[in-house]
């Protein structure tokens, strides 16, 4: 008599040994199924005249509870760090070709370019005149002011000398002096910069503007942008 073997599809599959796989990043890290699984076995193993105690396991589940909670904010604002330098990325870019206000007096241009620049003072003073110098210290243009309340105010060198020749390309800076409180004081000056462009991955992981006039500004010192060129 012959034996009839079973045919059906779950004979198959009954016998079929169970495989898992674990993820390359999980090797070696316990995750909260292992957690769960150890104590199952330790419940199981337990000595029954010495249960575990209820406050130590609940010490123990908080605490793993509180690591897991901890690595996921870190996934978290390792992706909310990414998405900000993406962000901070694509606005530098968008300042390629327009002026930026930076706390800097010293500033680049071709001959003859206007150059816009900011009058800084935290107090109201008189008899404020600008001076425009050269590498060298010396003082091509002067431009009276007269009395200026606290504030910013915005100006603009029309890039002409003393003389009403248009001053040579090179480095200059503004230098602002002015009465405060019956006292001679230096005021801030600051400059409107055209922005040549973008270093995405500067010192430090900052974001560089390359400014005209070879020198170069981060993102974060940036005080203003302007609406067109200078």
């Amino acid at each position: 008599m012959e034996t009839v073997k079973g045919t059906s599809p779950l004979d198959a599959i009954r016998w079929q040994k169970e495989e898992y796989k674990v993820a390359e990043q999980d090797k070696g890290m316990l995750t909260q199924a292992d957690f769960f699984a150890l104590l199952t076995k330790e419940l199981s193993n337990q000595d029954p005249t010495k249960p575990v105690d209820n406050n130590e396991m609940i010490s123990q589940m908080t605490a793993f509870s509180t690591t897991d909670g901890v690595q996921k904010l870190n996934t978290s604002f390792d992706s909310f760090a990414t998405s900000m330098t993406s962000s901070q990325a694509l606005q530098a870019s968008s300042l390629v070709g327009r002026s930026v206000l930076v706390e800097d007096n010293v500033f680049g241009m071709a001959e003859g370019e206007a150059v816009k620049g900011k009058l800084v003072s935290d107090k109201p003073a008189s008899n404020v005149n600008i001076y425009v110098e050269n590498v060298a210290g010396e003082v091509i243009q002067t431009v009276p002011v007269g009395s200026v309340k606290a504030g910013g105010f915005t100006f603009t060198w029309d890039g002409q000398t003393a003389k009403g020749e248009p001053a040579a390309e090179g480095a200059y800076r503004f230098r602002i002096v002015g009465l405060v409180e019956g006292k001679a004081s230096e005021l801030e000056a600051q400059t409107y910069r055209k922005v040549d462009s973008v270093t995405l991955a500067g010192t430090g992981g900052k974001i560089v503007l390359n400014l005209n006039g070879g020198s170069a500004m981060a993102l974060s010192d940036v005080v203003e942008v302007s609406d067109g060129e200078t």
